[in-house]
């Protein structure tokens, strides 16, 4: 036998909370692999809450004392502030943070504490902590999209008519607005939002009182739990209650798409940031400086942001290859929901507060932009659309006619408002002087005034709709 092999002397405690079967103690190798309160101590408060509820419910049903139940109430309480003032103790040797919070409860309130855990398994409790959990990272992150989607709607309102150049390919497309551009992120935060939304819905079931697989001979009352807690309804089949992690998934799968779109943002400021391009200015303290290059300003905090995806997707791939071949009902394996989930989730949440503080910190160069948005001939597609409009060509010929026309601007070396009315009707004669008036860049955006568009007067009204949104959702919510 290796030494790793031995019984670790001082894990009794353990063995306490299995019972009678087991007359030694679990080896060393297995408390290491074993023991996950490393990490899920931080379900201390949600196991606390499902806790107090349970004994309320068991003492109102007269499966155990009001007495009972007043004495597990009080010690949850004070192993909850043991825990919120670092007093309390975890214990590898208690294996998780079920075990540990029972144990301390114990010690405080005597043999009641052994009545908290009638019709109740670690594997209904578990899922139900972890529930618990995830429906509080929901709400938290439901409230940060709102700050993002606060501050992107409000710099694109200040923002509605600032010029700058619309990619394709990463070339220059058409002009659009800079206000335009961050109202495109508030549509993909709002949709994260939603996603969120979702996921948060269908997870508040209450697993409680599932017990270890198949329900309980004790006359519970499963919705009074759920009721207490702030679920919908209790789960309805106990199998599903304990092996199910699809609100895991669903919030890791959704928290991945969010943290793409985060990344997204985040890639257009480290881009837009470089002098080649100079299209906003982050403050000092949101970029850092080298430790050889004194004229650094590197846009770490986007960097990093951009970077927390592969964290998130990690996760979800992690979890999703963890319970694609469990059979039901609950496995061991079960256990490495928390440690990819509980990271992925602080990860999203950093990326968000730091994406949100670099949004209002942002500062666009407006005479960059313009002069960006100019280039690359992007007005091209303006005076395609004019020769449909105007001399009612069929917009294959005007595609035709105007790449013609490019292509002579490209070869005199100046853009499409500085070339030669006769340079334009020696491939087109029809041409006239007011074609300018579609050529600047402008121009080009007001005439945008379809749905969506770039039209300033579209994105204005559009962003301060958000705007009045958001503020009714703050008042109501």
């Amino acid at each position: 036998m290796s030494k790793s092999d031995n019984p670790k002397p001082g894990a009794e405690a353990a063995n306490k909370m299995w019972g009678g079967r087991f007359s030694a103690p679990p080896a060393e190798i297995m408390e290491e692999i074993n023991a996950s309160v490393g990490f899920d101590k931080v379900l201390a408060p949600q196991d606390i809450r499902g806790s107090k509820a349970h004994a309320a419910m068991l003492a109102e049903q007269g499966i155990i004392s009001k007495a009972d139940a007043r004495e597990i109430t009080r010690g949850l309480s004070q192993v909850a502030d043991e825990i919120e003032s670092g007093a309390f103790k975890f214990s590898r040797a208690l294996e998780d943070v079920h075990m540990n919070v029972e144990n301390r409860l114990r010690e405080i309130v005597g043999p009641a504490a052994g009545r908290l855990h009638t019709a109740r398994s670690r594997n209904d409790q578990v899922a139900l902590d972890f529930r618990l959990y995830i429906r509080d990272r929901l709400d938290e992150f439901d409230g940060a999209l709102h700050v993002l989607l606060h501050a992107l709607a409000a710099k694109a309102e200040r923002h509605a008519a600032t010029v700058m150049p619309g990619f394709t390919h990463l070339q220059p497309a058409q002009p659009v607005t800079f206000g335009h551009h961050l109202m495109a992120y508030v549509e993909m935060f709002a949709r994260d939002r939603s996603r969120f939304a979702d996921a948060r819905s269908r997870l508040n079931e209450c697993p409680l009182g599932a017990a270890a697989l198949a329900g309980t001979s004790f006359p519970i009352d499963r919705h009074m739990t759920a009721a207490a807690l702030g679920f919908d309804r209790p789960t309805a089949n106990s199998l599903d209650s304990v092996s199910d992690r699809d609100f895991v998934l669903e919030t890791l799968a959704a928290a991945t798409i969010c943290a793409v779109h985060l990344s997204r943002l985040a890639e257009e400021i480290v881009v837009w940031m470089t002098p080649q391009f100079g299209f906003v200015r982050l403050s000092d303290g949101l970029t850092t400086g080298s430790s050889i290059m004194p004229q650094k300003r590197n846009p770490d905090a986007a960097e990093l942001s951009r970077a927390k995806v592969g964290r998130i997707a990690g996760s979800f791939q992690s979890l999703v290859l963890v319970m694609k071949g469990l059979p039901l009902a609950y496995s061991k394996d079960m256990q490495e929901d928390k440690e990819v989930t509980l990271d992925a989730l602080s990860s999203l949440a950093l990326a968000l507060t730091a994406m949100t503080r670099m949004v209002e910190d942002m500062t666009p160069v407006e005479d960059a932009l313009r002069a960006a948005a100019g280039r690359g001939y992007s007005t091209a597609t303006d005076l395609a659309d004019w020769l449909v409009r105007t001399l009612k060509l069929p917009f294959r010929d005007a595609h035709h006619v105007t790449g013609s026309i490019v292509k002579d601007a490209e070869r005199q070396g100046v853009d499409l408002d500085q070339l030669p009315l006769k340079a334009m009707q020696a491939i087109e004669p029809r041409i006239s002087n007011d074609v300018y008036s579609v050529l600047s860049v402008e121009n080009s955006v007001a005439s945008r005034t379809s749905y969506g568009g770039t039209a300033p007067q579209n994105v204005r009204k559009m962003a301060r709709t958000w705007l009045k949104r958001l503020e009714k959702a703050g008042r109501t919510g």
